[in-house]
């Protein structure tokens, strides 16, 4: 038998029910930020995740699935979404656009080759927003808020913001040179990624998983005493910002992600589930404002966030979150005879036409075993077809709830369940 490769899935049933039923949530709140849609391809080309993401990320040394084609083109299937959206916003001019900022959302599948485990999978689906062409403080506390937003209403509670600022260059510069000289002397007692990264990128030391208890890193100089005047007054602002909005937000100097491109603000969203594991982020991002130059493209002030799908309905269903996904009909279609089925599938038709959900028998399964399926189906109707009703332009409908069952004339079955759904 063949089966699917390690680290990937299916979704079927009631758990995609679960899945759209999320999707249809990202999709309603990105519509109410006014985000558009993008889709970019799964795979692009290896120079642009390796320049986004840098030479050192876990991303490109470790994770990306890497292959030549026939026409020997190096290509990476994508293991996150921002450096495409930025590569889609360079390469069709969006920059041009009248209407700026330019806010976009993705919602697709990426792939990072890394051990599958609780909420993290080879193959996984990635929803994010990117705003660019605008450097407002404003927009960062937006891009805070939106999943926050979208947890809370799909039933989390218990979340947390961990949010920091890596400064501009002058400041980020500062700081770097600053941790350097603390954590040179007591290198050797950190991990060897550790090691490597204090030549490479120092930064990534804060944000290591295994050395993240160690007290060398827990009193480490703090970014925040780095940050030059002009950072730290957008910083607060961003700040004062997310204070209006209501959300709660703790401070993490820590907190640097895990790519090259970032500056300024950046955040983690983390959610107390104890099966995720000591990395208990669902959402994480930041600003990024020399990532399109560093692209060839022009000056553009960026900022984005990005949630795992799978880590998110994987902490929905540890909190048991109420998301419904039982499979529910308006009405189940009922017939014995050939000329009932004849009527059943045109009358099908012309209701799913009008907008409402039905099935019909298609197994030639007796009566009683059709009102057994309706009630699988969870249909709150059922249309029960007999010839000698038919004929008089008429259908028999029993509500599957209160089992009251009433004759309705076939010209006003539309408005009968307009009515009663």
């Amino acid at each position: 038998m063949i089966t699917k490769p390690k680290g990937t899935y299916d979704i079927y049933g009631s758990e995609a029910k679960k899945w759209q039923y999320v999707n249809d949530i990202i999709d309603a709140f990105c519509s109410y930020y006014n985000y558009d849609y993008i889709r970019t391809p799964i795979f692009e080309s290896t120079e642009l995740f390796h320049r986004t993401s840098g030479e050192d990320s876990d991303i490109v040394k470790k994770e990306t699935y890497d292959f030549k084609d026939k026409g020997e083109r190096l290509l990476t299937l994508r293991p996150e979404g921002t450096a495409g959206v930025v590569r889609s916003y360079i390469e069709n001019k969006m920059y041009g656009d009248a209407e700026k900022p330019v806010k976009l959302y993705y919602n697709g599948t990426m792939y990072r080759y890394e051990r599958p485990q609780s909420g993290r999978n080879r193959e996984f689906t990635q929803f994010g927003i990117e705003v660019l062409g605008s450097n407002d403080p404003y927009i960062d506390a937006e891009i805070i808020s939106l999943p926050i937003r979208i947890f809370e209403a799909l039933g989390l509670s218990n979340l947390k913001v961990n949010i920091n600022s890596l400064g501009d260059k002058e400041s980020r510069k500062n700081y770097t040179e600053a941790l350097i000289k603390y954590l040179e002397k007591d290198i050797d007692n950190l991990c060897d990624d550790c090691k490597r990264r204090l030549k490479t990128n120092p930064l990534r030391i804060l944000d290591c998983k295994v050395d993240q208890e160690s007290n060398i890193i827990k009193n480490a100089p703090k970014i925040t005493d780095y940050l030059n005047e002009e950072s730290k007054n957008r910083f607060d602002k961003v700040l004062n910002y997310l204070d209006a909005l209501d959300i709660d937000y703790t401070i993490d100097p820590n907190t640097v992600r895990g790519l090259d491109y970032y500056d300024h603000t950046v955040f983690e969203i983390v959610c107390d589930v104890k099966e995720l594991g000591s990395s208990n982020v669902i959402a994480g991002g930041g600003r990024y404002n020399s990532l399109v130059s560093e692209l060839n493209g022009p000056e553009t002030p960026a900022m984005g966030f990005a949630c795992g799908i799978d880590r998110l309905i994987f902490a929905l269903d540890k909190l048991e979150c109420n998301i419904n996904s039982k499979k529910e009909m308006d009405a189940f279609i009922m017939y014995v005879s050939e000329t009932e089925k004849e009527h059943a599938i045109y009358l099908a038709q012309e209701l799913r036409l009008n907008g409402f959900k039905i099935e019909l028998e298609n197994c030639a399964r007796s009566l009683k075993a059709q009102f057994k399926q309706a009630d699988r189906l969870n249909s709150k109707f059922l249309i029960i077809l007999n010839d000698a009703d038919l004929k008089n332009g008429e259908l028999n409908i029993k509500d599957n709830l209160t089992k009251e069952e009433t004759k309705v004339k076939e010209s006003e079955i539309v408005e009968y369940l307009d009515m009663n759904i």
